[in-house]
């Protein structure tokens, strides 16, 4: 059985997983920073969320318009330009005195390039490894997200206590620059690529057949929309339990790291795939305890076991991956990461709309019955056990 250690062995997965985990910590940092930055110049609590979280509506653009440079036949380099490109935008971050707009401009074509990124990024990834690890490499990379992301905000708290805002997104203009010379000194170039040129026309047509394949809507609208509702409903601890949301924030991100570290190292495919649709269940119920308020302990498990739902990811990507001829592997698993983010910000602002009109502890209980309902109700349109899978060749 594949382990993470052996995932670690093969150079050019390890060059391609430390250099996302560079990008995911200067993400964080350069975030945290920028909203800071914005806080201090606007004292706006709007200007300053859309200035940590505003580059994840801009990944649908990239799905929408260009996500086929995913799928270009030199995909090395493709990854190599667009972390250029995101290096660029973080250093120009760092220059003092810039006006807002350009900040909020630069915030949305970094996005949008690093959307790109992720498409050309898991297509490789899907090359990279062989099919019985893949689940296990996207797990990790899953853990290591989060991880780096907790210790992120950690890391950049204690910095801005001895730099500027400037300074913190020069360290992460670094960390950036360190990720692009690991990926370009560590991957070579795959050439199981599509033929045709890449761009606006490729990338509608291959959009246009990904969701003609009733399997593939069904496995989108369970990867994106649930999931979606549920990170609304964590958006929403700050307003339900002001002095004691840092242990509901605590809590989900344990759970989410033990739920990856489980499904993706100890089952196995088979048991992954059976296990999506009570993982899918347990992402939403233990939420509707919200509707009886009960004590902050009691929150915390149930968040705590809700959270070790958001695996489900892992089984469903992989039987989008089985319904996706090779050639498309890379602009399909970007659009389906756009999409899931996109959904995150939209559920949380839908949770944000909601609660301004119910109380939080309402809005909760309905998004989590909302997740349940569809999850129900889309489960006999989802493909569990695609006819691509036994007619895909192996690698």
């Amino acid at each position: 059985m594949p382990s993470y250690r052996s995932l670690l062995a093969h150079r050019e997965f390890a060059g391609l997983y430390v250099s996302f985990t560079l990008l995911v910590a200067a993400s964080t940092l350069s975030g945290f920073a920028l909203a800071t930055l914005i806080n201090d110049q606007t004292h706006s609590p709007f200007l300053t969320a859309v200035s940590m979280y505003g580059a994840t509506f801009a990944t649908v653009l990239g799905a929408l318009t260009l996500m086929s440079v995913a799928d270009g036949r030199r995909p090395r380099r493709t990854l190599v330009v667009l972390q250029t490109v995101s290096l660029l935008g973080v250093a120009a971050q760092a220059v003092p005195g810039l006006p807002l707009t350009v900040r909020f401009g630069l915030l949305l074509v970094v996005g949008f390039f690093q959307s790109l990124g992720t498409g050309t990024r898991m297509g490789l990834l899907a090359e990279i490894v062989p099919t019985a690890s893949y689940a296990l490499a996207r797990s990790l990379m899953n853990i290591t997200s989060g991880g780096m992301a907790i210790l992120g905000y950690a890391v950049g708290a204690v910095l801005l206590r001895y730099l500027e805002p400037s300074g913190v997104l020069v360290v992460a203009a670094l960390l950036t620059g360190i990720g692009l010379l690991v990926v370009a000194t560590t991957v070579r170039e795959h050439s199981i690529r599509l033929t045709a040129r890449p761009g606006l026309r490729q990338t509608w047509s291959t959009n246009v057949a990904l969701f003609a394949r009733p399997g593939s809507r069904a496995l989108l609208l369970n990867l994106w929309v649930p999931n979606g509702l549920i990170v609304g409903c964590v958006a929403l601890f700050v307003s339900y339990v002001p002095d004691q949301a840092g242990i509901l924030l605590a809590a989900g991100s344990a759970g989410m790291l033990l739920g990856d570290l489980t499904v993706g190292r100890l089952l196995t495919a088979d048991q992954r795939r059976r296990a999506a649709f009570a993982l899918r269940l347990v992402l939403a119920a233990p939420y509707l305890v919200f509707a009886l308020q009960p004590p902050t302990p009691v929150t915390a498990v149930a968040v705590f076991l809700a959270s070790a739902g958001y695996a489900a990811t892992l089984p469903l990507q992989e039987q989008l991956l089985d319904l996706t001829p090779d050639a498309e592997r890379g602009q399909v698993q970007g659009v389906e990461s756009a999409g899931r983010m996109t959904w995150q910000g939209l559920g949380a602002a839908i949770a944000g709309g909601l609660a301004q009109l119910l109380t939080p502890a309402v809005t909760i209980t309905l998004l989590a019955a909302a997740s349940l309902a569809i999850t129900v109700g889309s489960r006999p349109f989802v493909a569990r056990r695609p006819p691509a899978e036994a007619g895909r060749p192996g690698r």
